[in-house]
């Protein structure tokens, strides 16, 4: 007989199973790479087969299967496949998925570890696509499944931290100022201030960075270039080890490492992709694009506690502009729930207990100072 605890279990399997399947259907409608559609449609499917499983284990305690509501987190990932493309949350979902093998990693059906292996497997894959969504076919990470390495970028991520950081600094700058009982004036002045130099020290940290990369992928490719052209024969052979280890049998693996550089204008490619890992269209991206989205990001959160500023004045500007940046902090928290997995509720309040932590420094500190001068 199963107990309240096993039926609240199988509830919460089912409803992490139809919500991966339907996520994965949305996917597969917004890629235009039939291949990959093909592959996205696949893994839904054997998320149908998960949920199953666990309708049949709620029927054969005596309750029924409840009517399937897809979560905000697949509803927001869904949306955001369909306007920026499936890249966009692919290291997310990729992050999602492990977090649901692990889950089951502790829960004592037999069923669930062929169950957890295929979660671990959907992981790679979508890792392996999240580093190159665009240079991969279906049929090869159906063939290569299981055995990739993990994903880097995240942009998701990285925008939800990027107006984490703006709307957290300025905040606090504000808080202080304000504590020093400085006028609203004054306190517009140091919004936008801190908001300008924030939003320029973040873009030339991200200009830095991403060119320091480029060119280090230049410098690689270089090498690459040279040794392809002095020693043909252990180029091929390090590409062919790389495909035996992805699982392929290592006559084919060296016939195919044979063809792929019998063609001079792709062997060069090939070996970026495969053996260092670089996109050699890409380099990492523009180090320029990277650069204004930072500024922009950093910006948009920072002219949240500022914006109030721009009308009110006093104790109702403060108060306004603390509740405004409240409410963001907690719309932040909530949308790093979408790469964690953890609770809105929990994380949404934590990001919250930050901000309220940090500001009654900045205005603790903001007021002793002011005090001290003024006297």
């Amino acid at each position: 007989m199963a107990s309240e605890a096993d039926l609240a279990r199988y509830r919460e399997n089912l409803q992490t199973e139809r919500d991966a399947s339907a996520l994965y259907l949305s996917l597969a409608r917004a890629e235009h790479n039939e291949a990959l559609a093909s592959l996205f449609r696949q893994m839904a499917e054997t998320e149908q087969d998960h949920a199953a499983f666990w309708e049949a284990k709620l029927r054969e305690a005596g309750a029924e299967a409840p009517r399937y509501v897809p979560s905000w987190r697949t509803r927001t990932l869904g949306w955001m496949a369909t306007r920026f493309g499936p890249a966009f949350v692919l290291p997310t979902i990729a992050g999602l998925e492990s977090s649901i093998g692990s889950q089951y990693d502790t829960q004592p059906e037999p069923e669930v570890v062929e169950m957890a292996a295929h979660e671990r497997s959907h992981a790679q894959v979508f890792s392996r696509l999240a580093r190159s969504p665009s240079g991969l076919e279906g049929t090869a990470v159906a063939r290569f499944e299981g055995r990739h390495r993990a994903s880097g970028g995240n942009a998701l991520r990285a925008a939800v931290l990027g107006a984490n950081d703006g709307l957290l600094s300025v905040f606090s700058l504000l808080m202080g100022v304000a504590g020093a009982g400085v006028g609203p004036r004054e306190i517009l002045l140091t919004g936008l201030a801190g908001m300008l130099a924030g939003g320029l020290s973040m873009a030339l940290g991200e200009w830095l960075s991403v060119q320091s990369s480029r060119e280090l992928y230049e410098h690689q490719i270089g090498i690459e270039q040279r040794e392809l052209a002095e020693m043909p024969e252990e180029e091929m052979a390090e590409l062919a080890l790389i495909y035996e280890a992805k699982g392929i049998a290592p006559d084919t693996a060296r016939e195919l490492a044979a063809g792929l550089l019998a063609d001079k204008g792709s062997a060069l490619d090939t070996l970026a992709r495969e053996e260092l890992g670089i996109d050699p269209t890409e380099l990492g991206g523009s180090a320029w694009e990277a650069a204004l989205m930072s500024f922009l990001l950093f910006s948009a959160g920072a002219l949240v506690p500022v914006f109030p500023y721009f009308f009110l004045t006093g104790a109702a500007g403060i108060v306004v502009s603390a509740v405004l940046s409240l409410i963001a902090l907690f719309i932040i928290g909530a949308a790093i729930t979408l790469m964690t997995g953890r609770s809105v509720l929990y994380s949404g309040f934590r990001q919250v207990g930050f901000g309220l932590a940090a500001a009654a420094v900045t205005f603790g500190v903001g007021r002793l100072l002011g005090v001290n001068v003024a006297g």
